[in-house]
């Protein structure tokens, strides 16, 4: 069975791709009657060498992708994975040489069909009396024993592109160019690897691989490579391909030895996942750097794909302080990243964190009565929390991931790490601050985030009073903060509904006379309610606002949670006769 493609016709994709990127690039322009794409300001070339490159489709965004000044000045495409008509190229060769350039220089991948029909394209062009040079690129590193076929062209050709682009933009000559570039393609090497293969439109995977293995040394089309390995991890297999490309012993190696200076691309063949790609970036500098090799600059991204293929290539080029200035020289391609000219080694790659806020203490000291008590209150929550881990996971199941009882297990266990370090500040304001910072370290998820919202809102009120009307105000602020930030209200069926009625009671205690223990058990009673009765209400936020409600057939877990702390903080007060 073929792959899916959004494609209109597999016989016309090539095509539609290119007239694609024209229709969305101003500055590109298509050849009429040819897959051919062209600067749309050619007439400004006069005098100057023009630079044209292609071959095979599917490696987007190369080539039409460095169409532009200061890089190639046209591309032909063949169809996917096949070289482009050799009518096609003369007739590019003829357009810029009609625009008044100085002579042509095709830039071809070392493939046979593109050997040969750029070849023949270049020989007629020639025999119309029409100056062109021709350079093969072959980068490959993956070789140990060079084939007659030479090593393949890759990724590098981007590089090269880029020099010749830059020369020919200073007005250097055909054959001065071509000389140049030619050798620079002696200082570069590319390796692949990936983690299945790529499949032609119309057409099934090119070749098939175990869960458990990598292709090593793989072309762009497809083709396997030179050997399969077992998965690793990604410095595992950066190194992997680092000592393969890099090893004297292998006749297609780039020299890099410690304190060269090298220009690296980690270039995606099409399917990785930009986090992959940053992970594999990452471990390609430090192997690098941990080898004495400096990066003087570094391009990561999409350069020359293999359309889907889930892998990358590393390119490395040794370069000198002259040809850096033409990797660094200014071009309008569309597809050329915006690289910072400076060296990747050698830099500060961290700033030191800010400095916290100094603490106020107040005068009361910790390990005093207060502060005692804190602790009871703190050590019941935390035994609560842990003994209703399994029940709350149970709930959870029913509208989200089952970790509900999880989370607070670990918010508990955070807790008493912190117990066990020494008695907590005598302020509630200072408690309640290092609470919510504790759990938005350590408890994760929405419920951590919710509640170190709350307690944050809930210490302010705190800071000047702790009196029982400024308790009711602390609970105010952090309903307040939650419902602010989290987007739950009343009725949403979430732990803002057992907190909510908690809050409600606890308006008492702004009325004078209050007392704190008959108000606070009236609140737990309210929230244990209101927690049970959360199975009947419609969610409208969270999770479980996703699942049909016919389904909700349990209380909310962070609902019963949140009753449980509060009867665990009044069971304690009774208990010390508060």
């Amino acid at each position: 069975m073929s792959s899916k493609k959004l494609v209109n016709s597999v016989a016309g994709c090539a095509d539609d791709a290119l007239a694609g990127l024209v229709a969305c690039n101003p500055n590109l322009q298509l050849l009429q009657g040819h897959r051919v794409a062209l600067r749309s300001d050619l007439d400004s070339l006069k005098g100057r060498v023009a630079l044209l490159s292609g071959g095979g489709s599917g490696h987007e965004p190369a080539h039409a992708g460095f169409i532009g000044k200061g890089m190639l000045t046209g591309v032909i495409a063949g169809a996917v994975f096949t070289s482009p008509a050799v009518g096609s190229i003369l007739a590019a060769i003829r357009a810029v040489a009609q625009a008044g350039t100085a002579g042509t220089l095709l830039i071809v991948k070392n493939y046979t069909g593109d050997r040969l029909n750029f070849g023949l394209a270049r020989e007629r062009a020639r025999a119309e009396g029409i100056p062109v040079e021709m350079v093969v690129i072959g980068d490959d590193s993956a070789f140990t024993v060079l084939k007659k076929a030479g090593r393949r062209g890759l990724c590098g050709t981007v590089l090269i592109h880029k020099v010749a682009g830059a020369l020919a933009e200073a007005g250097v000559g055909l054959e001065e160019i071509a000389k140049r570039v030619s050798e620079v393609t002696k200082s570069m090497g590319t390796l692949g690897v990936s983690l299945s293969s790529c499949s032609v439109p119309g057409s099934k995977p090119t070749f098939e691989l175990a869960a458990d293995e990598l292709e090593l040394g793989l072309g762009i089309h497809g083709e396997a490579g030179v050997r399969r390995v077992k998965m690793a991890t990604a410095d595992e297999i950066v190194i992997l391909m680092l000592d393969h490309m890099t090893n004297a012993s292998n006749v297609s190696h780039v020299s890099v030895q410690p304190g060269s200076s090298v220009v690296l691309m980690v270039n995606n063949l099409g399917g990785l996942s930009f986090l992959e790609l940053g992970i594999m970036a990452d471990a390609v500098v430090r192997s690098l750097e941990g080898r004495g090799v400096k990066i003087a600059r570094a391009l990561v991204g999409t350069f020359m794909s293999a359309l889907e293929m889930p892998g990358i290539s590393l390119t490395l080029l040794l370069v000198d302080e002259p040809l850096l200035k033409l990797i660094d020289a200014e071009t309008t391609a569309a597809a050329w990243p915006n690289v910072a000219k400076m060296s990747v080694t050698e830099r500060k790659r961290s700033r030191a964190a800010p400095m916290e806020p100094k603490e106020t203490h107040d005068s009361a000291t910790a390990g005093g009565v207060a502060s005692k008590q804190m602790v009871l209150v703190l050590e019941q929550v935390c035994t609560t929390l842990l003994g209703l881990e399994e029940h709350l996971n149970a709930l959870d199941r029913a509208a989200g991931d089952g970790d509900c009882g999880t989370t607070h297990s670990r918010a508990a266990q955070a807790i008493q790490g912190w117990l066990k370090e020494g008695p907590p500040p005598a302020s509630p304001a200072q408690v309640l601050s290092k609470l919510s910072v504790l759990l938005l370290e350590k408890m994760g998820g929405s419920s951590g985030a919710l509640y170190g919202l709350f307690l944050t809102a809930a210490a302010q009120p705190l800071k000047a009073n702790t009196d029982l009307p400024a308790w009711s105000r602390a609970m105010d602020a952090g309903l307040e903060a939650m419902q602010k930030y989290g987007k739950a209200a009343p009725g949403d069926r979430t732990m803002l509904d057992s907190l909510w009625a908690a809050g409600q009671e606890l308006q008492a205690w702004k009325k004078p006379g209050a007392d704190l223990l008959q108000v606070l058990t009236k609140a737990v009673k309210s929230a244990e309610a209101t927690a049970e009765a959360t199975k009947n209400m419609e969610a409208g936020a969270g999770r479980a606002s996703y699942i049909s409600s016919a389904r909700l057939d349990q209380p909310d877990p962070g609902a019963v949670a949140a009753a449980a702390i509060l009867r665990a903080i009044v069971e304690v007060l009774q208990n010390q006769g508060v």
